[in-house]
């Protein structure tokens, strides 16, 4: 049976899918274009025809995820109460995981040539719309705004090491997962004091 033609636009994102399982199993340096070619199909000229190099492949491939999963979380957190807000998130961050397994492990695990963590990227971006929200509300609440980028971390950092965890655990289910991070994020947000201390320091 003769193999349908794919158009230029098609065989693109058939290489790009075939390029992103193979990062995903093996990483940038485990695996050749020789190879990613084979299990498209298609000769090595082909890929090169579309990506210039294998390097220009893989920056494709996590581009796209990026975008996914910064979309994913940012439309996710912009509106909505506070609890709602970081379950949306949380959920958001554990769907992608989820549903684009191959896609997290590339960002969380892989990092474009040259470039920083991919992961970490996408993390200061929501980390800096996090803070800026928190930073809203902190003003309502009399509270610190000067502080905001310094819980905006500790709440990312919780949220993001807890999908790291969660992608090789898989139990609890995403729910469960998320109601318990919203529980522990909201819970310690709501009874925040104006002026914290240590209160192991025998000095305070």
């Amino acid at each position: 049976m003769a193999r349908t033609r794919m158009t230029a636009p098609q065989r693109r994102e058939q290489l790009m899918g075939v390029g992103r399982q193979a990062f995903a199993e093996r990483g940038f340096d485990g695996i050749s274009m020789e190879e990613i070619a084979a299990r498209a199909g298609v000769s090595k000229p082909v890929v090169y025809e579309h990506f210039g190099s294998k390097v220009g492949l893989y920056q494709e491939v996590v581009r796209l995820e990026m975008t996914r999963l910064e979309e994913a979380i940012t439309s996710s957190i912009q509106s909505g109460r506070w609890r709602e807000r970081i379950e949306r998130g949380v959920l958001a961050l554990l769907t992608y995981v989820e549903d684009e397994t191959d896609g997290f492990v590339i960002l969380a695990h892989g990092q474009l040539p040259g470039e920083g963590r991919t992961y970490s990227t996408i993390l200061n971006r929501v980390t800096a719309q996090v803070s800026y929200l928190l930073g809203e509300a902190f003003k309502h609440r009399g509270l610190d705004s000067a502080m905001a980028g310094l819980y905006g971390q500790a709440l990312v950092g919780t949220v993001s090491n807890s999908a790291l965890w969660w992608l090789d655990e898989r139990k609890p289910d995403k729910h469960t997962v998320a109601a318990h991070i919203s529980n522990l994020c909201w819970n310690g947000l709501r009874g925040m004091e104006a002026q914290p201390r240590v209160y192991g320091d025998k000095e305070a």
